[in-house]
């Protein structure tokens, strides 16, 4: 079927609104009609090159949620009609990753930047102006009103959950709030320092109070990031790491804080020192956030590493199961126990992309969601 998209063609160049092809579902496939479309910070990586696809045109989107409109042979459990997250991670069940317990490593992950579809290795999307194939984003490419889709990626939802909440577990908040209480393991008591609060860090944020923390330390060089840190409910808000620091030394006794989860818009390997500085003795600091791939300068003083028995600990995905978690973070919203109101901050039409994305850059959202109308059909 024909539909439109937001391409890029090159790096560092704006979404272009583009007619492409899809391709109807084969076996194992899914059509969904898409009614919302988180814009990530990773999507954003994209046209920097900080993530590389394995070419160009690129549809962006990987935080989507829709209606199923279409199944391909071999699908069970999802009928047109339900409604649905994409979880930018595939997670098949099967392969030894997701046997062993790690379906946020699944085996079709490495696929994520090829742009070929996991069920027969074709290039599922097709720009209509020239007939070149277009690789979608992990996959799924939710800057689009309509997607085919592998079933790994397909997680069926409560049809109360609004659209343009329910993308955002696709991959912000269920990353931010995982790294808090999965790969960060935040228990009752800990001091939580969370350096960079969007959409992930607010999910972080929101993952480590419900996991009992005492203090929890925003840090963001945005004045208005750090004020809805502390509406969400953080205890204390500084503008960068080295004031963080003074006052998580004070608040701890010069104990410094057991967790700090790194969720900055793009990491830079001169700045891990820094994060472990300030963390405790013992205690664990969780790298979420994404750095350029070519990049393999880290500056961090590996003695004090070891003499103070520090972890630093890397994560994707918060280290959760996508088809359990999911529903289960969209659960505790629906008992009021999940903030995802409060961290939509606009909604805009597809062709409003460049504008979400100018105002995620500047610090005016926590989480921009393109929300698709009958007009884009």
């Amino acid at each position: 079927m024909k539909t439109k998209g937001a391409l890029i063609w090159e790096f560092n160049q704006p979404w272009s609104i583009e007619e492409i092809e899809i391709g109807d579902p084969v076996k194992d496939e899914v059509k969904i009609q898409m009614e919302a479309s988180g814009m990530c910070h990773s999507d954003h990586h994209l046209v920097t090159g900080d993530i590389p696809m394995g070419g160009f045109p690129v549809l962006g989107g990987h935080e989507g949620a829709g209606i199923v409109t279409e199944v391909g042979p071999g699908v069970e459990g999802i009928e047109p009609g339900d409604h649905v997250v994409l979880s930018f991670i595939p997670s098949c069940g099967a392969c030894p990753s997701c046997q062993a317990g790690l379906r946020n490593l699944c085996d079709l992950g490495m696929y994520l930047l090829t742009g070929t579809a996991v069920s027969d290795g074709t290039n599922r999307i097709h720009a209509v102006k020239n007939g070149q194939p277009v690789l979608p984003m992990t996959l799924l490419g939710t800057f689009s009103p309509y997607m085919v889709v592998h079933k790994s990626s397909v997680v069926k939802i409560d049809p109360s959950i609004p659209f343009e909440v329910a993308c955002l577990v696709g991959c912000g908040v269920t990353t931010g709030y995982g790294s808090a209480v999965r790969s960060g393991d935040v228990r009752p008591g800990d001091d939580v320092v969370i350096v960079g609060v969007g959409g992930v860090g607010t999910g972080a944020l929101q993952g480590a109070l419900n996991a009992g923390a005492r203090n929890v330390f925003a840090v963001d060089p945005v004045e208005w990031k750090r004020d809805q840190a502390l509406k969400f409910g953080a205890t204390h808000a500084y503008p960068d790491i080295y004031s963080a620091m003074a006052g998580v030394a004070e608040a701890t006794e010069g104990r410094m804080a057991a967790k700090t989860i790194v969720t900055v818009g793009e990491l830079h390997g001169e700045d891990i020192d820094n994060y472990l500085n300030i963390t405790s003795k013992g205690g664990t600091c969780v790298v979420t956030a994404v750095a350029n791939m070519a990049s393999l300068d880290v500056k961090l003083n590996l003695s004090m590493l070891t003499l103070l028995q520090k972890r630093l600990q890397g994560t994707i995905f918060g280290g959760g199961n996508p088809h359990h978690d999911i529903p289960a973070l969209l659960s505790m919203y629906k008992a009021g126990r999940l903030n995802l109101d409060d961290m939509v901050t606009r909604q805009y039409k597809l062709e409003q992309i460049n504008d979400g994305y100018r105002d995620m850059l500047e610090g005016r959202n926590i989480r921009g969601v393109i929300r698709y109308t009958d007009a884009d059909r």
